[in-house]
């Protein structure tokens, strides 16, 4: 309800904003008109014989700009749009608490692992200036390791965004063993697109050649990608109107360089996405939640900074959970090989031990702790992260 009060609130605002642009637009496209023929008037006196009278014309021109009334024009919708917005603020700082401090927990973070991420940040948004000065400041140098190596991934990055596949394909041959063990075929697909835009650019000759060269290592692996695109030579000219058309897609690049990018990352033991980018992410979407936690415990005269675990569940997307470890919600024991996590029919999920002690026995069924579904040991099948 509060959100829906906010949207109109913004499009009412919204649309006293484009008024007012519309009237701004339309008196000084009035205003313009009028001097546009004044000076018109005076260049047309000024080629005949009869002396001119400049005083009367601006007079003429002074008379018709105040009975436009330029200024109150122009003022009562500012005015307007000025009340709106005023009382949009209002509206979201009675919607939405200014101050997030209140959602703050005191954590002891470990300055030398921050400083890393922050840097590792930088890196990864190209800004290598400002990453080099942060850890030269901070005095990290390990830090500066990895922004050479994210600047060659720029490097490369910049050379396929221009077509030019020869930097990607120096790293891949450099690295190819690692790639293996991440089951990737970069180099194919990269050799699919040089290809493409041989075929497109130069013909089927000079195309038919590249194959020969660079795709039929992949034949006996791949063969029906490569039969694709030998299909596509026969359309030379006329890809775009061909049943291959879809080869010719923008995007195929633009997928290429995200590729390349989680590989790099892959490689260098790092995250494809900034873990400061997430942390921020998921620290924005549960900020509304623990507001709330907070002033309600408020009113209740509840610290919940000491609690070990909230009292309501925070939720967040899909895209911020992470499993590398988990925690059995009920024995509060680490999963290990000895005692892994099993997913039950509910799809809720406990350690093995838990189940086998809410069990009593193997046969005999048991009640999920989180809901009232049955289970029974059979049923639950162990989950590997």
């Amino acid at each position: 309800m509060e959100l829906s009060t906010v949207k109109d609130a913004f499009d009412r605002v919204t649309k006293k904003q484009k008024l007012s642009c519309s009237k701004s637009q339309e008196v000084i496209d009035q205003v313009g008109l009028e001097i546009e023929q004044t000076l018109t008037k005076i260049q047309s006196v000024d080629d005949t014989s009869f002396p001119i009278d400049l005083k009367s014309i601006l007079a003429e021109l002074k008379v018709k700009l105040n009975a436009i009334g330029l200024q109150s024009q122009l003022e009562g919708p500012q005015k307007e749009l000025n009340s709106n917005l005023s009382k949009y603020l209002k509206l979201l700082e009675k919607v939405f608490n200014p101050d997030i401090s209140k959602a703050y927990r005191n954590v002891d973070f470990d300055h030398h692992i921050l400083n890393q991420i922050i840097a590792s940040h930088l890196y990864r948004q190209g800004l290598f200036d400002l990453g080099d000065c942060l850890v030269n400041e901070a005095g990290e140098p390990e830090a500066s390791a990895l922004g050479s190596q994210f600047l060659e991934m720029y490097q490369i990055l910049e050379a396929v965004r221009i077509k030019n596949i020869e930097p990607a394909l120096k790293w891949i041959s450099a690295n190819r063993e690692a790639l293996k063990q991440n089951s990737t075929s970069l180099e194919l697909k990269l050799h699919r697109l040089q290809f493409v835009e041989i075929l497109q650019k130069k013909g089927r000759a000079d195309a038919l050649v590249y194959a020969r060269t660079h795709l039929a290592p992949f034949a006996s692996i791949h063969l029906d990608e490569i039969q694709k695109l030998m299909g596509s030579l026969l359309w030379a000219g006329k890809l775009e109107k061909s049943p291959y058309a879809e080869l010719l897609i923008p995007a195929h690049w633009d997928n290429m360089t995200e590729e390349l990018t989680r590989q790099f990352c892959s490689l260098l033991g790092q995250s494809y996405q900034s873990p400061l980018t997430v942390a921020i992410a998921a620290g924005v979407e549960g900020l509304p939640t623990l507001l709330k936690l907070a002033n309600v415990m408020a009113a209740k005269k509840q610290e919940w900074q000491a609690m070990k675990q909230l009292p309501v569940p925070l939720e967040l997307g899909k895209e911020f959970q992470f499993h590398s470890i988990f925690v059995c919600p009920v024995s509060r024991e680490q999963a290990s090989e000895e005692n892994p996590p099993m997913l039950m029919p509910c799809l809720h999920v406990l350690c093995k031990q838990s189940i086998m002690k809410l069990s009593k026995s193997s046969t005999r069924s048991f009640k999920c702790p989180y809901c009232p579904a049955d289970a029974s040991v059979a049923q639950c099948r162990q989950l590997y992260f």
